[in-house]
């Protein structure tokens, strides 16, 4: 199966995910939907795995969230974070369709995440919070680290779609391609401000763009 693949998930599909791991229940939950395209359900689960690997609890905040399956991944694999809040410009209508469909398999998921369409600028962050995002495009990642920052929470990021254009490469665009010195400056931006910083990649079978970042304050 082409896990990089656009094409929605769908029940026909139901039979590819015939295991007992979590993974498999989430992807059957998502074929039922048939809202999701198959990429978005690979990258969110492997990002939200690294993620959990290293910060637990808290409540989850996934700026940009799309249809929000990263957050709801990251409840289901540690129920200690007791809520999450979903924020994007503009929500999916069918992000509603995928998460009753992740209820009915996990009641417990119930009223446990909000959808807000808003700015990014206007979400209120706590120091407590785990911030996450999947492919922020441009300057979305860097404007979710800034947040995260401001309010000293813990923070995981996918870049994408760098914008090099006027961009601080750091002088390092001499040996590096643009893309991967931009993210290198962005390691450095957050150890300067205290930050402790883990580079991971997901597999790149998923995405080209498969950096991922975790920080958190020393």
């Amino acid at each position: 199966m082409d896990r990089s693949s656009r094409n929605r998930l769908t029940e026909k599909l139901l039979p590819q995910f015939a295991g007992d791991t979590l993974f498999d229940a989430i992807a059957r939950a998502a074929c039922r939907a048939g809202c999701l395209p198959r990429k978005e359900l690979y990258e969110a689960w492997e990002v939200a795995r690294r993620v959990r690997r290293r910060y637990r609890g808290g409540r989850i905040v996934d700026l940009a969230c799309g249809h929000g399956l990263l957050a709801q991944i990251l409840l289901l694999l540690d129920d200690t974070s007791p809520t999450a809040l979903a924020v994007d410009r503009q929500i999916p209508k069918s992000a509603a369709t995928l998460a009753a469909s992740l209820e009915e398999s996990w009641p417990r998921l119930k009223g446990r995440i909000q959808f807000v369409e808003a700015d990014l600028t206007e979400v209120t962050l706590r120091r407590d919070d785990l911030v996450v995002s999947a492919h922020a495009c441009g300057g979305l990642t860097d404007l979710i680290l800034e947040r995260a920052v401001e309010a000293q929470a813990r923070v995981a990021v996918l870049p994408c779609c760098h914008d090099l254009s006027g961009a601080d490469l750091g002088g390092l665009q001499g040996w590096l391609d643009g893309p991967l010195a931009m993210d290198v400056v962005r390691v450095s931006r957050l150890r300067s401000r205290g930050y402790r910083v883990i580079t991971q990649q997901i597999p790149g079978d998923i995405t080209p763009k498969n950096r991922l970042l975790l920080a958190e304050p020393s």
